[in-house]
């Protein structure tokens, strides 16, 4: 068993996130979000991951395309509101691994990675 645990490898390999800017019904299923993700993608590509907020941005839900199957994942924040992009940049914004993270736990992901960098004052 323990060699099963040592050899296992990540269920869910993400090689790009992105951001659907219109917001989601938290009820909708994985039916619906796959159908939003394709409307706004054009499809839904392997290995990569699509985020929803609802209008009130307390709650998200992650569509992932693992090459097989679709993985949808919800998360909530009983306080407070996960960091948003407004409408106004597009219907889908990328996003690196390092600023999903921080998107999850409720951090102002735009300030991670490279838009954290000062080029001139």
């Amino acid at each position: 068993m323990r060699e099963l645990v040592a050899r296992s490898v990540a269920v869910i390999r993400i090689e790009a996130v992105w951001l659907a800017v219109e917001a989601l019904d938290m009820r909708a299923g994985t039916d619906t979000a796959l159908n939003r993700v394709v409307r706004v993608f054009g499809e839904a590509r392997a290995h990569h991951a699509y985020v929803f907020t609802n209008r009130r941005a307390n709650r998200l839900k992650v569509l992932v395309h693992d090459g097989i199957g679709i993985w949808l994942c919800a998360r909530r924040l009983h306080q407070g509101r996960f960091s948003w992009t407004p409408p106004e940049v597009g219907s889908r914004v990328s996003i690196t691994m390092e600023q999903l993270q921080g998107l999850l736990i409720g951090l102002p992901w735009q300030r991670l990675g490279e838009y954290a960098t000062i080029r001139m004052l």
